[in-house]
């Protein structure tokens, strides 16, 4: 494939990797964020243009992955330092804002382990497939359903209200 074709293939399926890269490290992180980690995935998708497969949008989410997960680092390593610096020379007090008002789902999303949220964020609010997810996680198709069904198992637990047996899903009165 010449270098023109390799350009015009990037240029047709950039707008529809843009906007669902985009959405999805919206969901993840602050705008700020979310515009350099996404700046950072297409730069690496065009540098890779050449081992893009057929289904990119599953690539793509993964290269976003791995670019999210570097810029937390980042960010993890910065509010160290800043830490380390705010015990030799503390700012001022800062007034406290009332907290976010946080929804069940929200709440029980946090209460997961992390693999397990982002499995159940992937499949609902990405719409992707467990063939798909395995291309974003770099796993198997079938450690990626098993890993699904078994996120969405915990999230019915948290989810389900106190105090009530299991649910009853499937079986007769």
């Amino acid at each position: 494939m010449n270098v023109d074709a390799r350009r015009e293939r990037f240029a047709s399926i950039a707008p529809v990797v843009i906007d669902a890269v985009r959405r999805y490290l919206a969901r993840r992180t602050d705008p700020a964020t979310a515009d350099d980690v996404l700046s950072e995935t297409l730069l690496v998708c065009w540098r890779r243009r050449d081992v893009m497969p057929a289904e990119h949008l599953p690539w793509a989410y993964g290269i976003a992955r791995h670019c999210l997960a570097n810029a937390e680092r980042g960010r993890r390593r910065q509010a160290r330092l800043a830490a380390r610096i705010a015990v030799l020379d503390p700012p001022p007090q800062a007034i406290d804002g009332p907290a976010p008002a946080d929804d069940e789902l929200a709440v029980a999303l946090r209460a997961m382990r992390a693999e397990d949220a982002e499995l159940l964020r992937l499949w609902a609010w990405e719409d992707l497939s467990p063939a798909q997810i395995a291309v974003v996680l770099g796993v198997s198709v079938n450690a990626a359903t098993i890993r699904l069904h078994r996120a969405k198992q915990r999230l019915r637990k948290l989810l389900a209200p106190a105090g009530h047996e299991d649910s009853t899903e499937g079986s007769r009165p």
